[in-house]
């Protein structure tokens, strides 16, 4: 384990003190939503209602969801709000009152990060977009919440060296990379033999391979557990989900690829584990909500009482865990080849998957062609180490090129 083990031990101690939590003061975070109109945008707008002395969303951004944006604008009283599309960005100016600046287009996400006076920014923004961001709110000082995979995926390296030179925590919002953080916290890291992922298996974890050839996009779009975006839905299908995280989790906790293993797991009780030397293993379990883990990694180190449901064990009945089929799905073995590789590959792994899922929920494409598409781009690409934000950016263009040429 690397750099946010360490920082997590170099935290105050007071909040690990049991006999502190009652006087301890009550750290009020400053939060700035990159894409709060999404479902983990709304998550965190229900964390803030419920835990309102523990958290303060001070600035909004969202893509072209103008009215719910409003919404919120008139919810949290905030005065800084960016829309990346820029038509959506001119009517947000028309409906939002005047003292309310608007940034616009991409660009904006940094200027709002800029002059935003939070200490945290939670990226829950898809794609290369919330890149450039991310890096500035680390140069800034403020801590990163991270929703978006692609964030680590593509830029895990300078992520991870930025916010280790700037002493920042990076702290995961996916509910699998924030059950890991919860098991690793305080232990010692040589200690620490697998991080499992815990996957739903998505709706066709029994299919044959066959038929896999004829799935539809209304099939893979009814995921068995949770309610999320088209994009997020499909790569949940295809376990590219999956796949990414894998990744994500090799930059967040600084482990090899080789330690990173998933299980499925369709009940998505179990959020994630960790396999220790010993051969004992911690997991983190709670409900399938997105407000557990905006939460903890609102309040870390501290817990805070809310109003989420509890686990009811006795009506759970039965917990099933199994082996992913990696030789149906083999979004994770081009993962774990992307991950080994890094450079430039995983950001092209992801971009390329990026345009291959468009094209399946066009119905262009058939489903199997998605994971075929993104070999043929990832075999195709001339790999660029320790690369720097131009070169990421490159990289994800001309994957999204050679991927529209083969559709084509």
């Amino acid at each position: 384990m690397a750099d946010i083990s360490h920082r997590m031990t170099s935290q105050p101690q007071q909040a690990w003190d049991k006999n502190a939590s009652s006087s301890a003061p009550v750290r009020r975070r400053k939060v700035l939503v990159l894409g709060s109109t999404g479902s983990i945008g709304t998550s965190a707008m229900k964390v803030a209602r419920d835990i309102p002395d523990r958290m303060e969303i001070v600035g909004l951004a969202a893509q072209r969801s103008v009215d719910t944006l409003v919404a919120q604008v008139a919810e949290t009283g905030v005065k800084q709000v960016c829309v990346t599309d820029e038509d959506a960005a001119r009517r947000a100016r028309e409906l939002l009152p005047q003292d309310v600046r608007v940034f616009a287009g991409n660009g904006g996400l940094v200027e709002i990060v800029r002059e935003s006076d939070a200490d945290m920014v939670l990226v829950a923004i898809v794609g290369v977009a919330g890149l450039a961001p991310s890096l500035e709110a680390i140069e800034r000082g403020m801590d990163l919440a991270v929703a978006s995979k692609e964030i680590l995926v593509m830029a895990g390296e300078a992520v991870m060296s930025s916010a280790a030179r700037k002493k920042v925590s990076v702290l995961p919002v996916d509910s699998e990379h924030n059950a890991i953080f919860q098991c690793l916290e305080q232990r010692d890291p040589s200690h620490t033999r697998r991080l499992l992922l815990t996957a739903s298996g998505g709706p066709f974890r029994k299919a044959a391979a066959a038929d896999l050839e004829h799935v539809t996009v209304a099939q893979a779009l009814k995921h068995p557990t949770w309610n999320m975006g088209r994009k997020i839905t499909i790569d949940s299908a295809t376990l590219f989900n999956k796949g990414l995280e894998m990744i994500e989790a090799h930059w967040l906790f600084g482990v090899p690829m080789s330690r990173v293993d998933v299980v499925v797991h369709p009940q998505s009780i179990v959020h994630s584990m960790v396999e220790f030397v010993d051969n004992s293993v911690l997991a983190q379990l709670s409900h399938s909500d997105m407000c557990f883990p905006i939460q903890y990694a609102v309040t870390w180190p501290a817990r805070v009482p809310n109003n989420l449901p509890p686990l009811d064990f006795a009506k759970l009945a039965t917990l099933h865990f199994e082996a992913p089929r990696e030789d149906v799905f083999p979004a994770l073995r081009l993962a774990r080849e992307a991950g080994d590789a890094g450079g430039t590959l995983p950001a092209v792994m992801n971009a390329a998957n990026e345009v291959a899922v468009e094209a399946f929920l066009a119905s262009r494409i058939k489903f199997t062609a998605i994971w075929e598409t993104v070999e043929r781009v990832m075999q195709e690409h001339t790999n660029v180490a320790h690369p720097v934000l131009d070169q990421l950016v490159e990289a994800d263009a001309w994957a999204r090129r050679a991927t529209t040429r083969h559709l084509a």
